[in-house]
């Protein structure tokens, strides 16, 4: 979040310099430390939202409830809030800024599709995400990444429409400089935030399968949800690689080459073989 803070108020330097205003740099580093704060307390709200989610209550999904709180005993967390996704497309993620402010999040078709020690797998797969302090970072990253994107959209227009400011208006290379860092900068800050998801997801799969005991409940229900088609009713490219499984991938094709630079998640396969302890087919 320093490194984010450092980074925007190295853009609105650039800006500054190049349209001439120094009012710029304040402004960006005013956005920069906003949206730290708005990322810290108040993302995985966000993310719920965009998720429509609800609170699911013990009552309702007692069998849901039980797993866990079972498995948050056993790993030595507090009990995080359990919510509901009413979807059809099986899938999971877990939110929060930390372990005391931690949510599970389950769709209605996950629920539909897995037996008990699935379910199990998959629950304790969202607990390592927070024991293993994922989830203020994959949260946090939701916000900043969109804000460098929407930092670099709003210069390129400026630039389209108006040009550079004062003294610096004939700077040409000023100008090419600006504009590829302003390309650059929202892609190498998604592959970024895409690599750290990857990687993640491999060490989630492997703590809950320590926590829940049981590798192959994960392993097995990796595999449903793999053989699912669809994409989830209210997906969202900004959250997509918050979930165990990419919601989008019923609209992608497995086998290009940026389809796999761009891939939220490790090739399900290769996350099955590492639980199962079996060469990659």
């Amino acid at each position: 979040m320093m490194g984010f803070v450092a980074l925007i108020f190295g853009i609105g330097y650039f800006l500054s310099y190049y349209y001439g205003n120094p009012l710029i740099l304040w402004v960006a580093l005013g956005v920069a430390l906003i949206m730290n704060f708005m990322s810290y307390w108040f993302s995985d709200k966000m993310v719920l939202k965009l998720a429509h989610a609800h609170e699911a209550t013990r009552e309702e999904y007692f069998d849901l409830y039980t797993i866990v709180e079972n498995l948050s005993i056993t790993a030595g967390l507090p009990m995080p809030k359990v919510y509901v996704m009413d979807d059809a497309v099986p899938n999971a993620f877990a939110t929060g800024r930390n372990k005391d402010h931690a949510v599970v999040v389950f769709s209605t078709g996950l629920l539909a599709i897995l037996d008990k020690p699935e379910l199990e797998g998959v629950a304790a797969h969202e607990l390592a995400h927070i024991g293993n302090k994922d989830i203020l970072l994959q949260t946090v990253v939701v916000t900043l990444v969109g804000t460098i994107g929407l930092i670099a959209d709003f210069f390129l227009r400026m630039t389209m429409f108006g040009g550079g400011g004062g003294d610096k208006k004939g700077n040409g290379v000023v100008l090419l400089v600006g504009l590829a860092l302003m390309i650059l900068m929202p892609i190498i800050a998604t592959l970024l935030k895409l690599a750290i998801s990857r990687k993640r997801e491999f060490a989630a799969d492997a703590t809950g399968a320590l926590l829940s005991r049981y590798p192959e409940g994960l392993a097995s229900a990796l595999e449903k949800i793999e053989r699912s088609a669809g994409t989830m009713k209210h997906a969202n490219h900004a959250t997509a690689h918050l979930y165990i499984s990419d919601p989008f991938k019923g609209k992608k094709d497995k086998g290009s080459f940026m389809t796999k630079m761009f891939r939220t998640h490790p090739p399900t396969h290769e996350r099955i073989a590492a639980l199962r302890g079996t060469e990659i087919e």
